[in-house]
């Protein structure tokens, strides 16, 4: 039985470090494609899945964090007081989470993952692109209005996370852009910041529920982040239109494995 299970976690940090290599060379968290892989190839429970990923963001954003830092791409008064909202918001969501049965909780985690989909699609191939472009470059609000926004924005993306143990990055630059004022590269690279505190909060959730599995978590991080790194290094050599493709296509990938690949 111990040999089983241990082939079992050696085939999942395998895959894991696959996964790796193709997230790092798009340049996508994939966050929501490694739960649908736990949940639906490995049969991993959907909760346990979602805690697991939603743990293993703390380690493969902490890399893209740091790289924006040295860009000037974070402004941190901005992340730091938007993850720290988000903390909270995803502590509760991570709570939420184990109220819902596994088989709904998969289904509604395929919805957000095709929610975020769409909003790459019209990101990076309508004119909704370029409006989202032009959203930023504002004043950063002062006073009660910062804490406001930094408030609204994090326990919203917070509780989503949380609830469906993904990054909901494509929400969080969206809350940046428009209630911030930030530019797009300024956005990016906060919000890989505020994914942070929400990411370890969230789960610790899980974990404190039950839903944590340090050895798989072991083996999903040590996966992807050496198969990222080594992906990331082929990034440069992906035709522009297939990269834009392929961020639509994973999420979009992931939803369906959720719905349907369990059956």
């Amino acid at each position: 039985m111990n040999g089983q299970k241990g082939f079992s976690l050696l085939f999942i940090f395998v895959t894991m470090l696959v996964m790796g290599l193709l997230l790092g060379f798009i340049g996508a968290g994939g966050s929501g494609f490694i739960i649908a892989m736990l949940a639906s190839v490995f049969g991993i429970p959907v909760h346990t899945a979602l805690g697991t990923s939603l743990a293993a963001m703390v380690f493969t954003s902490l890399s893209g964090t740091y790289s924006h830092f040295k860009e000037n791409n974070v402004l941190m008064r901005v992340g730091l007081a938007t993850g720290l909202f988000g903390a909270a918001g995803a502590f509760v969501g991570s709570r939420i989470a184990n109220l819902v049965p596994g088989s709904k909780l998969e289904s509604l985690t395929a919805f957000m993952l095709f929610f975020s989909a769409g909003l790459l699609w019209l990101r990076l191939f309508t004119k909704f692109g370029q409006f989202w472009a032009n959203a930023g470059a504002q004043t950063v609000p002062a006073g009660s209005r910062f804490w406001m926004a930094a408030g609204g924005v994090g326990l919203a993306t917070g509780i989503l996370s949380g609830l469906f143990g993904v990054g909901a990055s494509p929400f969080i630059q969206i809350g940046l852009l428009f209630f911030f004022g930030l530019s797009v590269r300024q956005s990016a690279g906060t919000t890989l910041l505020v994914i942070l505190p929400i990411a370890a909060v969230g789960g610790f959730g899980y974990y404190t529920t039950g839903h944590l599995d340090i050895l798989l978590f072991i083996k999903v991080v040590a996966g992807t982040m050496i198969g990222s790194y080594i992906g990331a290094k082929f990034t440069a050599r992906l035709h522009p239109t297939v990269l834009k493709t392929t961020l639509v296509a994973v999420p979009v990938a992931g939803g369906l494995l959720l719905l349907f690949g369990g059956e």
